[in-house]
């Protein structure tokens, strides 16, 4: 096995994880993960170390979803996105599932770069370093960016 193997196989499912919390859609999140492990292959010349390279990936799945959202116009509903619910209590699963669909649907209507700093904070669980590197911005405007962005849903939701 390569070594671009073994990242692949490590990142595959945070990448995949990013890109649905991204789009919404499971199909739409596994073709943006594939392309992002095409373009990061075809590119890894590229990668100088200065982020990780989950952070980089991290940086390539995100070009892909723009490039996707510009280019083919595949816009999602927040109200699709599928959650885990209990299977043992049938009341408590259907009010969590209501309230993560109130939680994305505030998320997806949060301004750039809110919505991003979240995603890659509470879904891509990277550090604020490496979503300050994403940006091309510092650690603390990326703490920032997250507590602002996390006010917001509060706001939002009360």
């Amino acid at each position: 096995m390569n070594a671009f193997e073994e990242v692949y196989l490590l990142y595959f499912d945070d990448v995949y994880r990013f890109a649905l919390s991204l789009c919404g859609n499971s199909s739409l999140a596994e073709e943006i993960a594939q392309e992002t492990f095409f373009k990061a292959f075809k590119k890894i010349d590229t990668f100088d170390g200065r982020s990780g390279i989950k952070t980089w990936l991290f940086t390539i799945a995100k070009n892909v979803f723009l490039n996707n959202v510009r280019f083919q116009k595949r816009f999602t509903d927040p109200e699709s996105v599928p959650e885990a619910v209990s299977e043992t209590d049938p009341l408590s699963s259907t009010t969590a599932k209501e309230t993560t669909r109130q939680i994305y649907h505030v998320l997806h209507l949060l301004p750039d770069p809110y919505k991003e700093v979240f995603l890659l904070r509470y879904s891509g669980d990277l550090s604020f370093a490496d979503i300050g590197d994403v940006f091309g911005k510092s650690e603390s405007w990326a703490r920032v960016t997250y507590h602002r962005a996390r006010q917001k849903i509060k706001e939002a939701l009360e």
